[in-house]
Parts: structure tokens; sequence; C-alpha cells
């Protein structure tokens, strides 16, 4: 990130490159290679992160999170909430100066046949990542650590759908927004106002263009 800026600067103000980092070094910068100086600010960059030392780097330099879907609105709240702040702490930055972005799994639908049959879909992405080692630390959060060593030895054995009946009914509203259409708006306010400055949803194929359409605005309405 830091590496970057300074490229970014050489490039604005026409300043000599002179960058030594703790793991880059860039003094070149040839004319072949330097864009014309722009007439807007620099781009934003975010930073995806899971873990803590990710997050509080991200929280000291980058613009902006990039979080994973495969986390939890306790685990926002008690592990990637104050790895952003210990960050910002060291660089003198607030909250304010910060995005956090965010996909959210959704299980959604017109009537309970359809959350039931949409659920089956994210159940399997849900077991997906928590067969990765990488993302044990969340479900240990939840006292569910064991399940992880579990899916993984599913993954290895080829069981995919297997692994996606292991994913009960409280896993599946932990890690996902699980909600009618009509429910929707209000239930992704509910898990993500005070802890997510802007979502990713992505709907069921299912759902219509004008549905789609219809529930964003409300969700933007309601922001």
């Amino acid at each position: 990130m830091v590496a970057l800026q300074e490229i970014w600067s050489c490039w604005q103000h026409g300043t000599k490159l002179a960058f030594e980092g703790d793991f880059y070094t860039h003094k070149l910068m040839t004319p072949m290679f330097t864009p014309d100086p722009l007439a807007h600010p620099f781009p934003k960059v975010f930073v995806a992160a899971v873990g803590e030392a990710m997050t509080e780097m991200c929280g000291e330099v980058a613009d902006g999170l990039l979080a994973h879907a495969f986390t939890t609105k306790r685990y926002f709240e008690e592990v990637t909430l104050p790895a952003l702040l210990r960050g910002m702490e060291r660089s003198g930055r607030s909250r304010t100066d910060f995005q956090v972005s965010c996909p959210l799994f959704v299980v959604t639908g017109a009537d309970d046949n359809e959350l039931a049959a949409n659920a089956v879909g994210t159940r399997k992405q849900i077991a997906f990542y928590a067969s990765t080692p990488a993302y044990r630390k969340v479900l240990e959060l939840h006292g569910w650590g064991d399940l992880q060593t579990e899916l993984h030895r599913l993954s290895l054995a080829g069981e995919w759908d297997q692994m996606g009946s292991l994913i009960d009914d409280e896993m599946l509203r932990t890690f996902a927004v699980v909600a009618s259409l009509g429910e929707l708006p209000t239930a992704i306010h509910q898990r993500c106002d005070g802890v997510i400055d802007r979502v990713l949803i992505g709907f069921p194929s299912s759902v219509g263009d004008d549905t789609v359409s219809s529930v964003l605005q409300k969700i933007r309405s309601a922001a």
C-alpha cells in the first residue's frame, strides 16, 4: 500500500521515486511508464482481509476493507472491527475515514418453499468455506471449531454434497441473512447497521429483475 502510494505520488507530482520499505524497494521510474497526472484524487484502495494481522494492516494504511462473506456479526464486532481500530490508531485515523464493504450470504424467496430450496445452495457455500483451515477461527468463536475438522476431511474425500447437510439452521442464520423478500431489507439492516458500510448482495436466479430492483431501493431508502 505505501509503495503504491509513493508510485502514484511520483506520477502525479513528478517527484523522484525513492521508496525503501520492509519488503520492497522502488527507485526506477522511466518516462515510458509514467502516465500524465490525474485531474482527480487517487483511486481508493480496499484490501481484503479475514485474520487479525491483515485486518490491522488494512486499518493502518488502506482506504477500506473488503471483508469475506464467511463471517458473522459477532466476529465482525469482536474481532474484525477491533483489529481495524488498532490499525487506524497506529496511523492516526478514525473510523469515519474508512469504509467497510462485505458480501452477504442471502437466503430469500417469496414463500417458505422458496426459502428452503434456496437455502440448499447457501448451506453448501458455507460448508465449502468452513472446510478451509484459514477460516477456522471464525467457527471457533461460536464454538464450532470441530466442524471445520470434519468438513475438511469430507472435502478431501470429495463429499461436497454431504458437507452442506452439516450446516444446521442455527449456523445458516448465523452466517447468512435468511428472510422473505418482503422482510429482507429490514433483516439486512439489522445485520449490518453500525458494522458494515456497504453490502454486496446476491439474489437467487428465481427472483426477477423488477423484484431485485424494488428490494434494493428499499434497502437504500432505509440507510
